[in-house]
């Protein structure tokens, strides 16, 4: 989610929908546009289809990510190392 972590666990069969950053967007052209226009647009209720809409889900918890702190500079590629071994104990 947007700022966040969201984490659930549902019962299949389920549907599952994704934000538009999962994948680059595709751009339309211009005639394409102008042609999608002029097609009938036909609208059909979900109760026509027998689908039930009525939400499910219920949020428990919802937290923004901890907050990054301040990188540090190092001079030199031994610093480095000394940092990365003695604080970060990465390496």
């Amino acid at each position: 989610v947007d700022g966040g972590l969201e984490t659930i666990a549902l019962q299949l069969p389920a549907i599952v929908t994704t934000d538009l950053r999962l994948n680059e967007p595709r751009y339309v052209t211009l005639p394409n546009i102008m042609k999608a226009k002029k097609k009938p647009l036909d609208t059909v209720k979900p109760a026509d289809l027998g689908v039930d809409v009525t939400p499910r889900l219920k949020t428990l918890k919802v937290s923004e990510p901890p907050k990054r702190s301040a990188g540090i500079v190092v001079k030199s590629v031994e610093e480095l190392v000394t940092k990365l071994r003695n604080e970060a104990k990465v390496i």
